[in-house]
């Protein structure tokens, strides 16, 4: 064979060889910059996004009646405006989801009330109810708080509730952070006993009567504000604008606050901190 062709082929050969490796060496270089590119994108998403929780609004009745509905109520109509009829008189620390703000014929804006899907009796809740923004505060809140199945509590925060004393001691480890006058439940409806866990949280709901195996009362309380669920039965820390009887027993099995101090140990409490009922 030709020594000058063996050459050739030899050379041949040799920049085939040289070329694929060159191409091979290229695209891990370039494999390697789209990885560091990527990862580098990713980190500065994760870095700089922030997850904000969603806001819902209420209004809080600042400008009611008193417990015993002495004074001027709020009234809470049909229809957006003073010439619909009214379906219920709002006593003052009612707190109420909201949705749209509507203007009114007269120009004055007016709230539309959103109730919750969970009513006991849903029959007596008929049509659409507005509350007139000028005797209300509107407040945004992330809304109702659940522990969720599987999830421990490690709270050091605690609530204690002496139902010889009536009161209730909110302590942080052993900072005690409240200590007020309560109204745990009546002779024939009595606030259980035992160790507890708040599992749930909302900043409104709408109670009512009667409750099948605790109470054959008769009531609709509309805005009930500050809630802290401790048995899957219904009972509850909250705050109560019906009654001013803190320091005795009153209530259907709840442990009722003035709206002023619950709404402070709510924003102190998370669920999944632990209630001590004693005797």
């Amino acid at each position: 064979m030709d020594k000058k062709y063996l050459y050739g082929v030899v050379i041949v050969i040799t920049i085939v060889v040289f070329f694929v490796v060159y191409r091979l060496m290229g695209m891990r270089s370039s494999e390697s910059y789209v990885a560091t590119t990527t990862n580098s994108v990713i980190h500065t998403v994760a870095t700089t996004s922030v997850i904000r929780p969603v806001m819902f609004r209420y209004i809080e009745v600042v400008d009611g009646c008193g417990p015993q509905l002495v004074g001027q109520c709020v009234n809470m109509r049909s229809g957006p405006g003073v010439g619909f009829p009214v379906v219920v008189r709002l006593r003052t620390g009612t707190v109420l989801k909201v949705g749209q703000k509507i203007m009114s014929n007269d120009g004055n804006e007016w709230y539309k009330i959103e109730f919750s899907t969970e009513l006991l009796y849903p029959e007596r809740v008929k049509g659409n109810w507005y509350v007139a923004a000028a005797f209300v505060r509107e407040f945004t809140d992330d809304g109702d708080h659940v522990l969720e199945k599987g999830d421990r509590a490690t709270s050091s925060k605690r609530i204690v509730v002496d139902v010889s004393e009536q009161k209730l001691y909110a302590y942080d480890g052993d900072v005690l952070f409240m200590e007020e006058p309560i109204s745990t439940g009546l002779e024939f409806t009595p606030t259980p006993r035992g160790t507890f866990t708040i599992f749930k949280m909302t900043p409104s709901r709408y109670m009512q009567g009667p409750i099948p195996g605790v109470s054959d009362q008769v009531y609709d309380l509309p805005g009930v504000p500050w809630n802290m669920y401790f048995t899957t039965d219904g009972a509850v820390i909250h705050g109560t604008y019906w009654h001013d009887h803190f320091g005795e027993p009153w209530s259907h099995g709840c442990v009722n606050l003035s709206p002023k101090n619950a709404k402070r140990l709510y924003d102190w409490a998370t669920v999944g901190v632990q209630v001590v009922i004693r005797n």
